[in-house]
Parts: structure tokens; sequence; C-alpha cells
């Protein structure tokens, strides 16, 4: 049994100009103890999929559709969409059952509160440990995800520790409450190569540890490469590509995948110029019923892409694409399309 499955979430946001799709008709699962990966540009719909699964998003934004199953810690299973936003259900989830590494600590953390006092919030609310034993437990959690002089570090703020520091807290106060899912947000984004390299062994140690599932969400294909076991491209608010780490880099099949590989450096490999993407990703507000790549596309099919959306179709066990290149089958239309 999966620890998630999500189908067809929908999250669209409302603006004067018109509606927003940041993430359109997303399906995914993790499995148990798995390490998930979502990659794609900025602005295809990453972050906002992730704030979704946690009901963080905000007006004007919105879940409109789609569901997400969570196996709990006791076994049971709970739609997370369906759960109204005051629910005590919902908080239980939140940190417990479910936690996120922000991509941005330093704008994460409340600058105003001290990191001990924040990573202590997580204990507060989801256990019955007394204030001291709060202290003592967050004083053990900086020192494991190797945060120095903790007991020092308890009572200092976001902005007197260095990033990747600040990186470590935060992933302390993710695993206060021992998850079985963690989702990760660019976790090494403005950290140098070698502070990168320390917080992804950290994280990969920390998932075994406590047998938690990830989900990492990065454009850093590297990461991908390197931590993921499987991963699901997405494009304008689409998957449109999903397979295993390894058959994805020996054979991308949809063109966007194509491209983003061969966008990445190569050791030992010079050329003059690295391959681009033409163009750049559309606004998406008011787009015609096509392949979202179609204008980008090197292989794009006049007639044929630019007249409705393909479907996400299986080519070969266990890997999905969305283009016409691979099937001739497109999404059916309903109300959403109608937007």
């Amino acid at each position: 049994m999966n620890r998630l499955d999500v189908r067809d979430l929908r999250t669209y946001f409302f603006l004067d100009e018109g509606i927003v799709k940041a993430v359109d008709g997303v399906s995914l699962h993790v499995g148990d103890q798995e390490t998930v990966g979502v990659i794609g540009e900025s602005g295809c719909g990453k972050t906002a999929m992730a704030h979704s699964l946690l009901r963080l998003t905000t007006q004007p934004g919105e879940v409109v559709h789609g569901n997400a199953m969570l196996t709990r810690k006791d076994g049971s299973r709970v739609d997370i969409l369906a759960l109204p936003p005051d629910s005590p259900d919902l908080l239980s989830i939140r940190g417990n059952e479910i936690s996120m590494v922000f991509q941005e600590p330093m704008t994460s953390f409340s600058p105003v509160h001290t990191i001990g006092f924040q990573i202590g919030e997580m204990l507060a609310t989801h256990t019955d440990l007394a204030p001291a034993r709060i202290r003592e437990r967050v004083v053990e959690l900086m020192a494991r995800v190797g945060i120095s002089n903790p007991r020092q570090r308890f009572d200092e703020y976001p902005h007197q520790l260095s990033g990747g520091m600040r990186q470590r807290a935060m992933i302390a106060m993710a695993l206060a409450a021992k998850p079985k899912i963690i989702i990760a947000d660019e976790p090494t984004t403005a950290l140098d190569v070698t502070v990168q390299a320390q917080i992804l062994d950290l994280l990969k140690q920390l998932q075994r540890e406590d047998d938690m599932s990830a989900l990492y969400i990065t454009h850093n294909l590297g990461i991908v490469a390197e931590e993921v076991d499987r991963v699901y491209v997405m494009y304008l608010g689409r998957v449109v590509e999903t397979v295993s780490t390894d058959r994805l880099f020996a054979r991308p099949l949809h063109p966007y995948t194509q491209k983003l590989l061969r966008s990445v450096p190569q050791p030992g490999r010079r050329v003059e110029r690295l391959d681009v993407i033409e163009g750049s990703v559309p606004v998406p507000i008011g787009l015609p019923v096509q392949c979202g790549f179609y204008a980008r596309c090197p292989a794009a099919m006049k007639g044929t892409c630019d007249t409705a959306l393909p479907a996400l179709t299986e080519v070969e066990p266990g890997h999905q694409v969305r283009c016409f290149l691979y099937g001739q089958e497109t999404e059916p239309n309903d109300e959403w399309t109608a937007l």
C-alpha cells in the first residue's frame, strides 16, 4: 500500500486577469520508504502542488478538485483534501504524518522567535511532553542534524545562523514528530556545493533511520540522479513523463524531458554551447486546449499537437508519457477544460 496516493489534483488561482491553472490534473504516488522526485522549470507547479497537499494554499489560490489519500501511522487512510481547513485531523497530519522542508529557511522561520522555540512548537503541538523535556528533545534533534553547540543555538535567532545551519534547523523541525513522509522543496537552494552534499547525505541518513518516504521537489537534476527512485516531470501544471530515475536518464521520451537533460553540462564532455529550450513557458491563463509544450517543441505536429491535449499514456511498463508521438489518446473534455 502506498503511503500517499494523489489523484487528479487541480489547484487554480482566480485572478482578475483570468484563471491560472497552477496544478492541472496531477496524479502521483509515494510508496513505502520510497524517494520520489518532481522536476521541471520554475513556474511549472511543483511548489503549488506540494503546498496543496498540506492545505497551505491561500487565496486567491484554491484546490478545486482531486484527492490525496494518506496512509497514517496507525494504518488508517484519510483523504487530506476532503478535510475542513480548520479540522483537528488536518492539524494532526501537518508535521506529524507529513512534514515539509521549505525552500528558503530564512523566510520560512519567524525572525522574532528563537530557533529552539520554533522547533519546540512542533513537539508542543503533537506530543504531551513537558516544557523542560521539550527543550531537551529539541537540543537532541539539533545535535542529530549536525548543528554545533545545540544548547547555545537553541536561544539564537534565524539571522544568527548560517544558511547551512538554518537548513539543518528546518530539517530538525520537520523531523521532530517523526513523520512518515517528508516533502523537501528545493532543500539545497542558495547553499554552496559542499553544504548541499552534507544536507542531502543528512536527509538520506535520517530517512533510512526513521523509515520515512520522501518527495523531493527540485530543478536540480544532479539531486535527482543521486537521491531519487522515481521521477515525475512537470510542465505547465501537468505531469508530462514519469518513470524510474535510471530509465529517465537512459531513455527520456518526452521532447521536453529530452531537452531538459541535454541542457545539463556533462563532466568530460566539452561543447561550445549548451542545448537550450527555445522560447519561454507561456502564461497559464486562457490557454487553448492543446499540448502545453507545442510552441517550444522541435517535434510538434501541426494539426495534431495544437488541436487537443494528449493523455498521459503508458508506453512501456512503468513509463508514462504525455505526447502524441507515442499514441493518439487525448484527455477527455470536462468541466475543468472549459475553464
